[in-house]
Formats: C-alpha cells, sequence, structure tokens
C-alpha cells in the first residue's frame, strides 16, 4: 500500500506514465483439484509490450521458467516503471522495466517482460518488500531491512538539514553535513554505506530521468549505463538499533518507514514537509530514526516527544485513544500514515491537498491522531500522491485529500481535508478488507473477492477495458480468482 512521488510541478503528469500506472495483485486460481497462486497485472509497464501499450485488463504474469518448480507467493508493488513479487522459494522477482526509463531502469535491475531473479547480499529469505518511486526496500525472515535505489534514499549516517525552508527543491540549496548537531545519535550511526548525494531531483519520469542522462553524460559520455548508475546505491543492510527487528516496510517517493516487531516506527530520507515526523523539516534523515509515534518505555520520560506535544488541545482524549504501539503504516509521496494498536489513526507530511485528514491543508510536521475518526476503530491505511484511504474494522473506507482525477472516490473532483465515508451504490452490503493507493488512483479488496478500482485511467490502471477515469468505486472483472492481496503504484 505505498503511494509515491512523481515530484513538484507540471512534469508531474509525465512522470506518473511510469511511475504509477501498473496494478498488481495476488490471486488464487481454483481450476479443478489446483490452487496455484498467479500474479495479475494491469496498467502500464513500459517493459512487458514491445509497443508499450497499457494493459486495459487483468493479465497474468508467467513464472520464468529458470525457476522451474518455483510459484509465486506475494505481491509487492514495484516502483517507477516496474513491478515486483516475492516466489515460495523466498526469492524477490522484478520486472517490467526498459533501458530508457534511466535510474528506474538500474534500481529494478534491468529486467524487462520476464521476471527475473532480483539478488540480493543474504541468504535469509525474503517475506515482504516495497517500493518507492525509484528506490526499494525488502525484509528478511530475521527481520533485518535490505533498501537499495536513489542515493539520497538509502541510509547513509547524517541528517542534513536545511538553514531555511521555502518550499522549493531547488538544487542548489545549502546543506550542511558536517556539524556534530547535524548528526544522528552515535549509536544509529555506521550504515554500510557511505556519502551524501546532492543535486537530485525530485521527479522520476520520462522529463526527469531525461535531465540526469544528459547532466551525467556530459562527465561520462563513453558510457551512459555508469552514468545512470552513479545515482543509485548497490542493496545494503540497514543499520538499526541492536535487537531491533522489522515485519514491515512502506516506501513513499524519496523516504522509508519501516515497522518493528514491537510497533516502533523507524524512518529515514527526504522528510522536508514533515512525513518523518521527527518535529522539523529534515530535508534528508540518512540514519534510521525512531518516530515518536505513541508513547512507550523506548522514549524519555524527562523530555516529551512530538507526538505527546499538544496532547492537551484534545482535552487529552486524541492521546490517550493513540495507544501504546503502532500495527500498520504508510508512505504516500510526501506523507506518510500510521494506525496504532487501538485503532486510531496518525498521519504527518505534506499537507497542501488535505491528505493528513487534519481539516486543513497545513503540514503536519509530527505524527498527529485524525481527531474526526476518534470514534471509529481504524484497521488498515494506505497513501497515494495527494490522498489517503483507510478501513475500519467494521470493513467501512473513508478517504481523504486531492481528488483531481476522482481518487478519493466520493463522486466528484472536490477535495477533502477531512475523511469521509465512502458510499457509492455499488458498495452497498460490501465489507473492505484491504485497500491500495497508486499517485492518482485507488482499490480496495471486499470480504467476499470483488475488488473494485477508481480514478486516474489514462494509462488502463483501473483495469476496467478503457482509458476513462472513474470518481466512484468500479467493480474489476476477475474471472476464476480469489484475490488474496493487492499493491497499486
Amino acid at each position: 500500500m505505498n503511494g509515491g512521488e512523481a515530484g513538484g510541478g507540471g512534469g508531474e503528469m509525465e512522470e506518473d506514465r511510469g511511475a504509477a500506472a501498473e496494478d498488481e495483485m495476488m490471486e488464487e486460481e481454483e481450476e479443478g483439484r489446483a490452487r496455484e497462486k498467479s500474479v495479475l497485472m494491469w496498467g502500464y509497464l513500459p517493459g512487458m509490450s514491445p509497443q508499450r501499450s497499457p494493459l486495459l485488463y487483468p493479465v497474468a504474469v508467467r513464472m520464468p521458467d529458470s525457476a522451474a518448480g518455483d510459484r509465486w507467493m506475494d505481491v509487492s508493488g514495484g516502483g517507477c516503471g516496474f513491478a515486483m513479487a516475492i516466489s515460495e522459494s523466498d526469492k524477490l522477482f522484478t520486472w517490467g522495466s526498459t533501458d530508457d526509463m534511466g535510474q528506474s531502469y538500474v534500481t529494478s535491475g534491468k529486467h524487462e517482460e520476464t521476471p527475473e531473479v532480483f539478488h540480493l547480499p543474504t541468504e535469509v529469505p525474503i517475506v515482504t518488500a516495497a517500493a518507492g518511486w525509484a528506490h526499494c526496500v525488502a525484509v528478511t525472515a530475521n527481520g533485518e531491512v535490505y533498501t537499495w535505489g536513489w542515493k539520497e534514499c538509502v541510509p547513509t549516517g547524517r541528517i542534513v538539514r536545511e538553514q531555511s525552508y521555502s518550499g522549493g527543491n531547488s538544487e542548489n540549496e545549502e546543506r550542511h553535513s558536517g556539524s556534530l548537531s547535524d548528526q544522528v545519535s552515535p549509536k544509529l550511526q555506521g550504515s554500510r554505506i557511505g556519502g551524501v548525494v546532492s543535486g537530485f531531483d525530485t521527479g522520476c519520469g520520462e522529463k526527469n530521468s531525461k535531465r540526469r542522462r544528459l547532466s551525467s553524460a556530459k562527465v561520462e559520455p563513453e558510457n551512459k549505463a555508469s552514468s545512470e548508475e552513479t545515482l543509485s546505491a548497490l542493496p545494503c543492510l540497514v543499520t538499526l538499533d541492536t535487537g531491533v527487528r522489522i515485519v514491515s516496510v512502506a516506501a513513499g517517493g524519496r523516504h522509508t518507514l519501516a515497522l518493528s516487531d514491537v510497533g516502533q516506527v523507524w524512518g529515514w530520507g527526504y522528510g522536508g514537509e514533515g512525513q518523518l515526523g521527527l518535529g522539523s523539516r529534515m530535508r534528508n534523515v540518512s540514519s534510521p530514526h525512531p518516530i515518536p509515534c505513541v508513547e512507550s518505555a523506548s522514549f524519555s520520560r524527562d523530555q516529551p516527544s512530538p507526538a505527546t506535544q499538544g496532547k492537551q488541545s484534545l482535552d487529552g482524549l486524541a492521546y490517550k485513544c493513540m495507544g501504546s504501539c503502532v500495527k500498520a503504516i504508510a508512505c504516500g509521496g510526501r506523507h506518510s500514515a500510521a494506525v496504532t494498536d487501538t485503532g486510531a489513526l496518525l498521519t504527518f507530511g505534506w499537507g497542501l491537498h488535505g491528505q493528513c485528514g487534519q481539516g486543513s491543508t497545513n503540514d503536519q510536521l509530527s505524527p498527529k491522531c485524525v481527531s474526526s475518526l476518534l470514534g471509529v476503530k481504524i484497521h488498515e491505511v494506505a497513501a497515494g500522491l495527494w490522498h489517503t484511504i483507510c478501513t475500519s474494522v467494521d470493513g467501512s473506507v473513508f478517504s481523504f485529500g486531492g481528488n483531481q482525477f476522482g481518487q478519493l472516490g466520493t463522486g466528484s473532483d472536490q477535495a477533502e481535508t477531512l475523511p469521509k465515508l465512502l458510499d457509492a451504490p455499488c458498495l452497498e452490503n460490501k465489507s473492505a478488507k484491504q485497500v491500495s493507493c497508486g499517485a492518482r488512483h485507488s482499490a480496495m479488496m471486499t470480504g467476499d473477492g470483488q475488488v473494485f478500482c477508481w480514478g486516474w485511467n489514462k494509462y488502463g490502471q483501473l483495469g476496467l477495458g478503457d482509458a476513462i477515469d472513474r470518481n466512484i468505486p468500479s467493480l474489476v472483472p476477475i474471472n476464476n480468482y480469489q484475490p488474496k492481496n493487492m499493491q497499486l503504484k
């Protein structure tokens, strides 16, 4: 349930073409006595079609012949123009990229129409993975985390702070990375990879990837591949505190969240809009940092955490309802969300379109309870580029944020700064089991195995057989399959 970031300005539409227009779904086929898991996908994956044409309907993805005897186990989404899934042999597969996708082609392992194993420097089984726009993160069976892709998304051991914040993303902004005050606490340092990358574009679509290639070609014009690879970090082990075991991860535009087995959230990457929940605008948090979502024994009792500050403003109710640990996380393009064990929803980060659900368009620099949902026990949350969707334990769906393409499913194109209940006629007597967000489209899976999609559909990413946007949930025609999991990008 990962959202992502296509950058800022007029380039976002084109960038979304390769970054957020594929849907993937894990299904279980039931024909005769066979019960074999399959991966279905639809939308735009450039490497899957010689003509670069979108897949307007769900299409099954074949396991490569080289993996004879292996089977699909789970889908893991994908990044800018590529897809990922995990097999029953606990291997991570990628496919769908093309050689002119620039950075993402390197990040995804240069695998085109046929899924291929993406090798990580570990023999431990991979149990889950996620991808942002051009970076990836995977979790092993023993709770270790590996990440790769854009160098600014891969931990380096330092925090880079902006001297001031103007809301822009200038490549010439002054950065400070050498002073002790800019360092992460010593116990969080020592990442396996070093160096701070500067001068990055904020998008990953055609316009920006071309600009990157032209820029790097001035340095190494004789070798385009190597110049592109200078933008990427190879898979490396993320250094966390001793004893920390990660169970799930989420990847946004340029930031990553990881959830431990005790319900602690860790974050790293770009944090200029507060999406890392550390109480300030950190341009680059280059080492995993604990995010104070709830108060617990792991936080100092002498100094209040950002999550506890201001709790009195809601007469103590909001914080009391927040719980003792986090159970679910999601990353949008530049915002984040978390669900606590008591079913409270917390949001933080970019708020320009109301995607934090706080009733305003202000950025949220620290995790804050969505107070309008305090009477609802939230089960799951997903985040897109400009919007957020969550489900309650009783199967209701709430959406808020940007709605330019109908991605909220409310029947209009009006943005919502507060959560709004989806009450489309087609959902009557339906209970939501899972939700997922692409950049500008959304999906839900019901308890009876149906899949509904809505939002932007220029590249067939709704799987409805056409390229027409929908502003209400629409049933995806899936025959002979029983959905088990789904991921949008």
